[in-house]
């Protein structure tokens, strides 16, 4: 089965206009994110999902340096968006991964898609489903083609359409879910970067590291060490659906 990752990624964060393309250590967030996302083994391809609004210029600009791929759509339709990147991409699976997620793990990416091959057929699969297990940060999400096709045909609530799998899940009677769970419950960790106060924890985490072929348990080590970071971002209050 063709597995494609798509990146969804634009300049217009509400909170941290333009974190994407922020400095991390040298490189930009999205690179970061890109080139970890990369190293999982079973994806076919990785494509960058942005919008067509100018200010996504540099986005694809960046795409291009980094010689990844990426697809322009709607800047409001981000269900639409997904479905057309992932019909260019030909994507018989795909895999959700949001562009402020710099320590995105690539071992849990394989690990849930090992899941996809080896159990009983499923619609859609992630590490976020009824309740949080992982730091957040480290989502991924999973769900077939004709999920994502269906999605795109049905659904008409305007935050069905601005979140791209929110429709899945709200219909566990029309489709087959599942959920990865982590063996710790780590969901106090906030590890996304949509705050100043969220790009500087992730900042030190990576000075520390000193590399970027790090896994779930290195971060772990390094905040064993340094117990007062995750104080940081403690406050910081996720945004609603």
């Amino acid at each position: 089965m063709r597995t494609v990752a798509i990146i969804q990624a634009r300049m217009g964060s509400t909170r941290l206009p333009g974190k994407v393309l922020m400095d991390l250590e040298g490189r930009t967030i999205l690179d970061r994110v890109v080139t970890r996302v990369r190293r999982a083994k079973s994806l076919a391809d990785v494509v960058v999902a942005t919008t067509d609004l100018p200010e996504d210029d540099a986005i694809v600009d960046e795409c291009n340096r980094l010689g990844v791929r990426f697809y322009r759509g709607s800047s409001d339709d981000v269900l639409d968006r997904y479905y057309r990147a992932a019909a260019a991409a030909e994507a018989e699976g795909i895999v959700r991964i949001t562009s402020d997620c710099p320590l995105i793990d690539p071992e849990i990416i394989d690990n849930l898609l090992w899941y996809i091959a080896n159990a009983p057929p499923v619609d859609y699969h992630s590490n976020i489903l009824d309740y949080r297990t992982f730091p957040r940060g480290l989502d991924v999400e999973y769900m077939s083609w004709s999920t994502l096709e269906t999605a795109w045909k049905e659904a008409i609530d305007p935050a069905e359409r601005e979140h791209v799998t929110l429709y899945i899940y709200r219909r566990p009677e029309q489709f087959r879910l599942s959920g990865m769970r982590n063996d710790d419950d780590l969901s106090d960790h906030r590890w996304t970067v949509d705050t100043p106060e969220d790009l500087e924890l992730v900042r030190k985490i990576y000075h520390a590291l000193g590399r970027d072929d790090f896994n779930l348990d290195d971060v772990l080590g390094v905040l064993e060490l340094h117990p007062e970071w995750s104080a940081i971002n403690a406050h910081i209050e996720q945004k609603k659906v």
